[in-house]
């Protein structure tokens, strides 16, 4: 941490004396060539030390996730009763690693006993075709993976079922309702509560073929778990992505693009201003804001554009930046002092295009997994090029359920 603190301070004080030529400039003071590299030296300088922060950060993140995993593995006994004793852990996760290393043919009786119960216990499977129930820890890595690859989830109310089953997902607005005065001895007026709802299927996201050579799967000082997790994460996690930004919500996830509601209109087509972004904010309901959860997501384009934007308390565009890089150890970099994710599957700056969501995503995007993640192992295909080709799957979900709780500003 002592390193992240080194950065967050040199970028403080690079982003200081770009604020120092940035007001001379502003004041219409005459740079020299020497005052113009010395700017651009310093701006590199903050964009250098906030991508070394953020891969820190990052690796930190997953560190600790990792750390985190349950890998507990439940399976059922010959009489049918669970048990999650640390030798049935270890010999599934042994059998697993068999099975991924060189197929069925390998396994034993008792370790194909021990993956087929596992499989009988998720409730269905897929053993006839090569494939089984990976180890927790294994889809759990898969999982931690997904989550750095865009950002469409972060902030978002994640559900994870057990189930395939669509789920009916009730929904209320009571907010045009209110209480009412009333005289004495006069009948009390009644107003019903009125329920909605809205459903998350289950759609199949593939991570399409990960090949891998017989002879990498064969020596043993290769972590082939972690290996495959990692390619099978990015994979599913991109594709998820897209669609929990811009999914129609037909035959497929709706995305918080398409669900969220209108906020406001830039004023111009190809730039955002201090105003465009505080009128955002005060779009969405102050329930909502009070939250703490609020936070805003745009491409990381318009973080760039949105970077060099000042308020207007200085006058003549001398104002303090919107945006300021955080120095403090675990406190983001916050803009208007709301947190912000990047997510380059939403829009750049073009006419009509919905380039930053505001709100509070907690309350108002769902996503739905659903637990169990399958692995087919493929020899025969790629047997004459030795190669083993792996196929993972993952079903989700997402949806907006309450519009008013996130809003979009769209460029004129």
């Amino acid at each position: 941490m002592s390193d992240i603190k080194t950065l967050r301070e040199q970028r403080q004080n690079a982003w200081e004396q770009a604020q120092v030529f940035r007001d001379r400039a502003a004041a219409g003071e005459e740079m020299s060539s020497e005052d113009t590299t010395a700017w651009d030296r310093a701006l590199a300088d903050v964009d250098a030390r906030g991508e070394q922060i953020e891969r820190f950060e990052r690796q930190a993140k997953i560190d600790t996730a990792f750390a985190a995993i349950d890998e507990q593995t439940t399976v059922l006994t010959p009489e049918g009763v669970r048990t999650d004793e640390e030798g049935v852990k270890a010999a599934y996760r042994s059998a697993f690693d068999k099975y991924v290393r060189n197929g069925t043919g390998a396994l034993d009786s008792e370790e194909r006993n021990l993956l087929a119960q596992q499989r009988a216990a998720m409730g269905e499977g897929t053993g006839s075709i090569g494939g089984y129930t990976v180890p927790t820890g294994f889809w759990a890595k898969v999982t931690e993976t997904m989550k750095f690859y865009g950002g469409a989830e972060a902030g978002a109310f994640v559900l994870n079922d057990t189930t395939g089953a669509n789920l009916v997902w009730p929904t209320n607005d009571d907010t045009s309702n209110t209480g009412r005065l009333v005289a004495e001895n006069v009948q009390h007026t009644e107003t019903d509560i009125t329920f909605g709802q809205k459903t998350l299927s289950n759609y199949t996201f593939s991570s399409d073929i990960v090949l891998a050579s017989v002879q990498l799967l064969q020596d043993s000082g290769v972590d082939v778990e972690s290996l495959i997790a990692k390619k099978l994460g990015q994979r599913i996690g991109r594709a998820q992505n897209t669609y929990f930004t811009t999914g129609t919500g037909s035959s497929q996830p709706q995305g918080y693009i398409t669900g969220s509601a209108a906020g406001v209109t830039a004023a111009n087509t190809n730039s955002i201003t201090y105003n465009d972004i505080v009128d955002l904010v005060h779009s969405v309901d102050p329930a909502y804001r009070q939250s703490g959860r609020c936070q805003f997501k745009f491409n990381d384009s318009i973080l760039k554009a949105i970077r060099k934007i000042r308020d207007d308390s200085g006058g003549a565009g001398l104002g303090r930046p919107i945006w300021e890089p955080s120095v403090q150890v675990g406190v983001a970099t916050s803009l208007l002092g709301y947190g912000y994710t990047v997510n380059n599957d939403m829009a750049t700056s073009a006419t009509g295009a919905k380039t930053v969501c505001f709100g509070d995503f907690d309350t108002g995007f769902v996503v739905r997994h659903v637990s169990g993640g399958r692995l087919l192992r493929l020899a025969e295909r790629y047997a004459d090029y030795l190669q083993v080709g792996f196929l993972g799957f993952d079903r989700a979900d997402s949806i907006v359920q309450d519009s008013g709780a996130l809003k979009l500003l769209t460029q004129a």
